[in-house]
């Protein structure tokens, strides 16, 4: 039987959001399809997590809880050790390097949407399949903007390009991160609230740009608005017949670090720290609305990030964010936001790309297990097909593989193809067990030397035998690196990593 863990926090002090509906809906469990929740944390680091570093003194009660109730899987990589081509990479199941999308991440309101039209998503997918689709949060995959007669982009008409027209029923969130414009919500098409404000400009730890704000519209509380939303949707879609599927992309722990006034201080670790304690109690929120509506033995949960956190690591000793909260790093002896892995977000190092990776599907993970398989974030489309019964079309989900039988406790029948990596600035990375080759010389994203892609020299490293990368070992494995460059190209130039 699954342990309840739906622990909130004693430091907060408050009841569960949302209208409380009565225990023992969950209609759909009479469909005998399993609901599915993704819950998408926004540059949570390896390292954030207890469950993941027993060193953390960061409360992570929830997030623990959900680990011991399912799989944690340790060698978990986004698409991309920054947000939107991760985000494109799991909804669709295929490398956002596939398209135009070549480095970087997409900036509102310039940058035109990343998903073409045509192009199945996992939510498209399971809507064919009979399931109610939602999400709530963070977009960043580029809206269609309306524009005025002179032609600039009119944040108060409706969208001609959102979620809602790549599989999803509805939509309640924001457009890209919560440090870009425009600061306000969009509901399906249309705005939820008049912009009519201005948003100024905010040095780190409350890092925001100037730009247009909505009526209403506060940073320091888009978390529990989007908490509220989420909440509601799994209330809503409990008490129905149809299975559903809730896409939750939160806005934290990512910048600007404002945790809530009831958060500020439990951690004695500044900011970034609390508000990585209040996406902890986020998750639990989200949770505990599962089981008080029936719909939690029925529901395949995954828990992930997309991408390292943007926390430095700082020299032994030294100032860091918790002696000085505009610092953005901590000593090693504070916390480690990335675990022991080297960089941090943006990087191919891998503090960039590994992350907290949890799965917990009621009667059929096995709980309280570790899985130590290479797995990538854009397995969660066929993760989700078959868990949902359905056949993935050779034209969709190109680089996705199914976890289900891992998540199961066995192997897969066929192993999995090799995991890319991707930084910012489009330094790609091979994985292929043991080994890991750097197609370029640096770090790709924020940590020095940045070097260049395909830049010379190339980097092989052991990460059974050096976990750091800290010793380059190519002139050793020659056949290793051939092997590996041989896979890099196969998988480039072949559409898919399933088809090579």
């Amino acid at each position: 039987m699954d342990r309840r863990r739906f622990i909130k926090s004693c430091a907060v002090g408050l009841g569960a959001l949302g209208s409380g509906y009565l225990s023992g809906c969950g209609k759909s469990a009479k469909s005998g399809l399993a609901n599915i929740v993704v819950i998408l944390a926004d540059d949570m680091g390896y390292g954030d997590i207890h469950a993941y570093n027993p060193e953390s003194t960061i409360p992570t009660p929830n997030l623990d809880g959900l680990a011991a109730d399912g799989v944690r899987f340790t060698d978990a990589h986004s698409g991309s050790s920054v947000c939107t081509p991760t985000r494109y990479g799991l909804l669709t199941g295929r490398y956002a390097w596939r398209t135009w999308l070549k480095k970087g991440v997409l900036f509102p309101p310039k940058d035109k949407p990343l998903i073409d039209t045509d192009r199945l998503t996992v939510a498209g997918l399971l809507k064919k399949r009979g399931y109610k689709t939602d999400m709530v949060g963070k977009w960043h995959l580029g809206f269609g903007w309306a524009k005025d007669e002179q032609g600039e982009v009119d944040f108060n008409k409706p969208l001609n390009y959102g979620p809602t027209d790549s599989g999803f029923d509805s939509f309640f969130g924001i457009a890209g991160s919560l440090d870009m414009v425009p600061y306000g919500f969009y509901k399906d098409h249309d705005p939820y609230q008049p912009f009519n404000r201005e948003q100024p400009e905010l040095k780190f730890p409350h890092f925001v740009r100037q730009g247009p704000k909505a009526e209403g519209f506060e940073p320091v509380n888009a978390l529990d608005d989007l908490t509220k939303q989420a909440v509601s949707v799994i209330e809503k879609r409990a008490a129905g017949r149809n299975p559903f599927f809730l896409y939750f992309a939160m806005t934290a722990p990512h910048k600007p670090a404002w945790p809530h006034k009831r958060f500020e201080g439990k951690t004695g670790l500044g900011p970034y720290a609390d508000f990585v304690h209040q996406t902890d109690w986020t998750v639990g929120q989200v949770l505990e609305a599962l089981e008080r509506t029936g719909a939690s033995d029925n529901t395949l949960v995954i828990y992930t990030s997309d991408n390292g956190s943007y926390m430095y690591r700082r020299e032994a000793g030294g100032i860091d964010h918790v002696t000085i909260p505009t610092n953005q790093g901590y000593s090693p002896e504070n916390h480690k936001p990335n675990g022991d892995w080297r960089g941090t977000k943006a990087d191919v190092w891998e503090g960039g790309h590994r992350v907290p990776f949890i799965v917990r599907w009621p009667g059929k993970a096995a709980a309280g297990t570790t899985c130590k398989k290479i797995i990538c974030l854009t397995d969660i489309m066929a993760t989700c097909a078959e868990a949902a019964g359905i056949a993935l079309p050779d034209s969709a989900g190109e680089d996705s593989f199914s976890l289900v039988p891992l998540v199961q406790g066995k192997d897969w029948s066929v192993p999995r193809a090799p995991v890319i990596n991707h930084s910012i600035d489009g330094m790609f990375a091979v994985r292929d067990g043991r080994w890991k080759m750097v197609f370029g010389n640096g770090s790709g994203g924020r940590e020095k030397p940045k070097g260049e892609p395909f830049g010379e020299p190339y980097m092989l490293y052991d990460l059974a035998n050096d976990p750091a990368e800290t010793t380059n070992v190519i002139h050793q494995h020659p056949d290793i690196a051939q092997q590996l460059t041989s896979i890099l190209q196969r998988i480039r130039q072949s559409g898919g990593s399933k088809h090579i």
